[in-house]
């Protein structure tokens, strides 16, 4: 869209035409309430690629460029007329449409017809305009610089192609769409296999069958799993000892003010429900369902019901000599709060935002509920909130080690709207949520939908190790080093995914650095001997991709919208 889009918006003298004329007409006045535009995440995704291959050389939302701003555009224009001049702008100035001719008056050049866009990808195209424009509109800070493809390098498709098998399907837990809500599948240290379902439900894995092993739901009156994309039962760990002492942990979250918070809001601001780490003492560790009882060990309000409590885990790689033996860590996101309250977030004073580190078999928190490591990196420091082991997360998904050999921790970082990112855990760094995003500034006042260059002074902050922006996904699904022995081609390479495309991406653990982002690959699938997209084989637009592993580290692809589990058995090299 060489010349797109509506030249008009940087002409003060068009004032008055932008208020007339709905889709043509000549002086007709026409209203901008309720234009339908669409909001949905894949809509807005496609409509960002578009926007991106098409438009964005000329035009931002920021700043005039080749092309004028389009902030406000879609409060002062109506939608019809947007669609008619993207479609065939020359057609309208020889039809002799009023502000089509003003603006070739005075461009002096003809926006080329770009009539080969189906309605969906006009859709969306305005769709992403639309929420740009208005983000625009509302920012307090008039901060230059935005933008829009901060990562223009596309990411080179390797040709691997994972060759996936059906393994099993999750029994529905709705009748109204989606029809399972999985979302973790891992062994505990003995070798036993879970996965579980976000509205409640844990299931052991045998073979290719699952069993009920838990019904997390039936356990609390006030368990809610609705709305919003972080509730319900979040996450679990077992204690690296359960065989002998049968503990191990959940979070789910609650109605709002079910119980005192151990962290609570100011009342400044609204609780939309509260989450909970459970601690639960089995009472037979081999028994094939649970029998036994649970403590509460920590509750939290939460202003949203998204970027909440999070991964919950061990370290896997350590021995009971050691200090993080028995450690729990638990993720915990911004709960919506970044943009709104930033202040709530990267603080030293408040938990939001982090990865806390736990002792469960200790006292000495302020609940008396659990312990606080004393190795822990803000212990002692006045003020802080001395739980906390890393900080400055919007989203903290998953955590994990290396467990072929480097050791490193991963923890993946969900952006807001331009860049995913893959961290290398360490205690004590700030990871810079809502100052940055990835290694880009972000500015909470300024249009949110953006990311700004680096400024000189960097705040210490510690970047990714892998990043990818919004051209290529929209939400990073934590992923593992292959630890299996069926397929020596994945060894050493950290495998991950984009949640909401279901797009497999791949980095070697070899090209990691601390504070370089090692390069990234694409991965292809194949199933049933034909070359495939993860949208195709779930059967869903949006895939919600998790992925998991097995007892001997291999590796599993999860689709939320279907209950589809697929096993990775075996790679292939293209045209091999």
């Amino acid at each position: 869209m060489k010349f797109l889009v509506l030249y008009w918006l940087s002409l003060v003298g068009l004032a008055t035409c932008l208020l007339t004329c709905s889709s043509g007409d000549h002086g007709e006045p026409f209203s901008l309430t309720n234009q339908d535009y669409k909001r949905g995440e894949m809509d807005l995704q496609h409509g960002m690629q578009l926007f991106n291959r098409h438009c964005a050389s000329c035009h931002d939302f920021s700043e005039n460029g080749i092309g004028p701003n389009l902030a406000g555009l879609t409060a002062e224009v109506s939608k019809d007329w947007i669609m008619a001049f993207i479609k065939n702008s020359p057609q309208m100035i020889q039809d002799g449409d009023v502000r089509a001719v003003q603006l070739f008056e005075k461009y002096k050049q003809y926006m080329p017809p770009f009539a080969m866009f189906t309605d969906d990808e006009m859709e969306h195209l305005l769709a992403f305009i639309h929420k740009f424009s208005n983000a625009e509109r509302r920012k307090t800070n008039d901060r230059p610089g935005g933008l829009l493809n901060p990562i223009p390098e596309i990411i080179d498709t390797s040709p691997l192609i994972l060759v996936l098998e059906e393994y099993l399907t999750v029994p529905p837990s709705s009748e109204v769409a989606p029809s399972t809500r999985i979302n973790k599948m891992n062994p505990n240290a003995g070798g036993r296999v879970f996965l579980h379902d976000i509205r409640g439900k844990m299931y052991e894995v045998h073979q290719d069958t699952l069993t009920e092993y838990f019904d997390l739901a039936s356990q609390f009156e006030n368990f809610v799993d609705n709305p919003g994309k972080g509730t319900g039962f979040a996450s679990w760990a077992f204690h690296p000892d359960f065989s002998n002492n049968g503990l191990w942990y959940t979070t789910h979250s609650e109605a709002p003010n079910s119980q005192k918070a151990d962290f609570a809001l100011p009342d400044s601001i609204r609780t939309t429900l509260q989450f909970v780490l459970t601690e639960w003492q089995t009472e037979e560790p081999l028994a094939k369902k649970f029998s036994g009882s649970g403590r509460e060990l920590l509750r939290v309000d939460m202003f949203g019901g998204a970027h909440t409590f999070q991964e919950v885990t061990f370290n896997p790689l350590v021995d009971k000599s050691a200090a993080d033996y028995g450690m729990l860590y638990l993720g915990i996101g911004d709960a919506s709060m970044g943009i709104r309250y930033p202040e709530m977030c990267d603080s030293f004073s408040h938990i939001y935002g982090s990865v806390i580190r736990l002792d469960p078999a200790g006292n000495n928190a302020g609940n008396g509920n659990y312990g606080i490591p004393q190795d822990n990196p803000f212990v002692g420091r006045a003020g802080a909130v001395e739980e906390v082991w890393a900080r400055g997360f919007r989203n903290p998904h998953r955590i994990c080690w290396d467990m072929s050999g480097s050791g490193h921790m991963f923890i993946t970082n969900i952006g807001q709207h331009s860049v995913e990112e893959v961290n290398l855990g360490t205690a004590g760094a700030d990871y810079g949520w809502p100052y940055r995003e990835g290694t880009f500034l972000f500015d909470s006042y300024a249009n949110p939908e953006l990311v700004y260059p680096l400024p000189q002074d960097d705040n210490g902050y510690t970047y990714p190790i892998i990043q990818y922006d919004h051209d290529e996904g929209s939400a990073v699904s934590g992923g593992f080093v292959y630890n299996g022995k069926r397929i020596p081609a994945l060894r050493g390479k950290y495998i991950f995914g984009d949640i909401s495309l279901g797009t497999l991406f791949y980095s070697e653990v070899n090209e990691m650095v601390a504070g370089v982002q090692a390069p990234v690959y694409r991965l292809q699938v194949a199933m049933d001997g034909q070359l495939s997209t993860m949208a195709k084989i779930a059967g869903h637009r949006r895939v919600d991709l998790r992925i998991g592993f097995d007892d001997e580290g291999e590796l599993y692809l999860l689709t939320k919208g279907n209950g589809g589990v697929y096993k990775i058995v075996d790679c292939q090299l293209s045209g091999a």
